[in-house]
């Protein structure tokens, strides 16, 4: 058992303290805390402890709305304000361009954060366990049984309603159009993976979006991503390049008034849904990193939007070869977007912006939108 003083946060959501010169990780606990913790992982240049109890709780704690919250894994931030989460997401951004990227100076926007604190996730995937379906436990995978879940929008919340308690056989994928209402449950006993299908309405567009096939799970923070890639696109025209496209939400949309579309897309469960929400675009229905050396002819824009890992060396290779003179990056996950950025700099483009988004409150997640644009240009 230690005793620390937590004064700054982690990217990926932990508290940070000091003990004799080293720093000491604290799930759950916030800057201002004075903790117990019990020692997890002690290593020579930092220490992992489960928070035990909270000799002092900083101000900036407030009572948590969830009465899942605790015990639950999927929001480990609603200890504190909106606008406290949104500043630690700004600073994590700024601190992995410094210290990843290795960027001297780089225009970093102040943080959006669109649409409610609550009641926006389109999409919940929830695991069976005897007690009714619920959500890993932090650092677990044990499962909690839900009576509810805040951040559900709205439609998506009446479809807990129908699985409260059940124990079931499998997992379960709750989601809904948050704009045409249409909702579905997929899993044992209910709609089959193949079957399910929903429409959604993001930028005036209507996207099909199949069974499990990924879509932002946050529409409203969907809109301000299609406007943040057109304002980094700049001028349409020519060729844009849509690597990960998933089921075309930048294709169909920023992608309109370019003269040709590349999408290019792996997932089996994605590209019959992208070919039916962008019919004009020519589809690739390969891996980033076969896609992308398949290009002929100059391309203009190229929007990444690749997983949490970032583009794989062979990925992030392609895209420099087909030297696109602008990059738009859409990245979940600050720390492979500053190695990538760093990567790009160095083959000749120049970070010009980076604008974090709060697309998921109450997480550490946060979401960028980055334009590089190509120096022999």
């Amino acid at each position: 058992m230690i005793e620390v003083t937590i004064d700054a946060v982690a990217a990926g959501g932990d508290g940070i303290g000091r003990l004799d010169g080293k720093a000491v990780f604290v799930a759950g606990a916030v800057p201002g805390d004075v903790v117990t913790a019990d020692v997890v992982v002690d290593k020579p240049r930092f220490t992992r402890a489960r928070l035990d109890d909270l000799i002092t709780p900083s101000p900036l704690r407030r009572s948590m709305p969830c009465p899942h919250a605790a015990e639950c894994g999927g929001c480990s931030w609603q200890m504190v304000e909106r606008t406290v989460q949104a500043g630690w997401k700004q600073e994590a951004v700024v601190a992995a361009l410094a210290r990843i990227g290795r960027f001297d100076q780089v225009t970093v926007r102040p943080i959006l954060t669109p649409g409610p604190e609550f009641g926006y996730r389109n999409r919940l995937d929830l695991h069976p366990s005897p007690g009714g379906p619920g959500f890993h436990r932090a650092g677990s995978h044990d499962v909690v049984a839900i009576g509810l879940c805040l951040l559900a929008a709205p439609a998506v919340a009446a479809l807990v309603d129908e699985v409260v308690g059940r124990a079931g056989e499998g997992d379960l994928t709750l989601r809904a159009g948050t704009r045409t209402g249409e909702a579905v449950i997929i899993g044992p006993g209910h709609a089959a993976p193949g079957e399910a299908v929903i429409t959604e309405i993001v930028d005036g567009v209507r996207f099909q979006v199949s069974g499990r096939a990924f879509f932002q799970p946050n529409t409203d923070g969907a809109e301000t991503l299609v406007e943040l890639v057109r304002q980094a696109a700049g001028e349409p025209g020519g060729v844009l390049v849509d690597a990960y496209a998933g089921v075309g939400l930048f294709s169909a949309t920023v992608g309109e008034p370019f003269e040709r579309v590349v999408a290019i897309e792996s997932s089996r469960r994605a590209v019959g849904d992208l070919r039916r929400n962008v019919p004009t675009a020519e589809v690739l229905a390969l891996p980033a990193h076969l896609g992308l050396p398949r290009l002929d002819g100059d391309v203009d824009v190229a929007v990444v939007d690749p997983p949490r890992d970032g583009m794989d060396g062979a990925a992030l290779a392609a895209l420099i070869a087909a030297r696109p003179r602008v990059v738009v990056s859409v990245s979940c996950d600050v720390a492979t977007f500053a190695r990538d950025a760093r990567l790009m700099a160095d083959s000749g483009y120049e970070l010009e912006w980076v604008q974090p988004v709060d697309q998921f409150p109450h997480t550490p997640h946060v979401e960028t939108v980055a334009r590089l644009v190509r120096q022999d240009t």
